[in-house]
């Protein structure tokens, strides 16, 4: 059943084209980090990607060979995990707020990048916050972490409506039809644009 959040996405979104889904990808890229990642999460990304949403936010796909979910969270994951936490002290710092001792990523009692923007924000999924059920985390790109208490669908029908889902002054509104580019899949391929039906948000 799908909740009312992700019916508003899909209201705003138009038509999914469902061009990539594997059941097998997501169980692998769930078996890998040990937990399973949100419903909502899966229904959308299932739906559209690999794709770029309002010209900013990018969702992929664990079952593509370009535009790799699993890959991407590997690589990602990897990169935060250089930094030294204990030289940092992020503003926000999703240890405090995840009572953990150290800042893990792409793990279940850490953070897992699930989407990023060309902005720099990276957009986590907290499996153990909010006493486990799951909260996300924005990285402004700054070094500032914001925590969000809601599911991903919730998150990005606010981020469509303009709402500071990403940080203050990070409103990224768009009036009119959602614009949704399918990410190339080949060298040279030029994917058209194309919108949602009309919205009044």
């Amino acid at each position: 059943m799908k909740t009312t959040y992700v019916m508003r996405v899909l209201a705003v979104l138009g038509e999914p084209p469902r061009r990539y889904q594997a059941g097998s990808a997501w169980h692998e890229l769930e078996h890998e980090l040990g937990v399973s990642l949100p419903a909502d999460y899966k229904e959308i990304v299932d739906g559209y990607a690999p794709v770029q949403i309002n010209g900013h936010l990018n969702l992929l796909h664990p079952a593509t060979d370009r535009w790799n979910l699993i890959e991407d969270i590997r690589r990602t994951s990897e990169a935060w995990s250089q930094i030294d936490w204990d030289d940092v002290e992020p503003e926000g710092d999703p240890r405090v707020a995840l009572e953990v001792p150290e800042l893990l990523f792409g793990v279940a009692d850490g953070l897992i990048p699930i989407a990023s923007t060309d902005r720099g924000e990276s957009i986590f999924y907290a499996p153990r916050g909010r006493s486990g059920l799951g909260v996300l985390f924005v990285e402004n790109g700054e070094g500032e972490f914001f925590e969000y208490p809601m599911g991903f669908a919730e998150w990005l029908w606010r981020w469509l409506a303009g709402e500071e889902v990403t940080g203050p002054g990070g409103s990224a509104f768009y009036p009119g039809p959602v614009a949704l580019r399918e990410l190339p899949m080949a060298p040279g391929e030029r994917p058209e644009t194309r919108y949602g039906p009309a919205r009044d948000v």
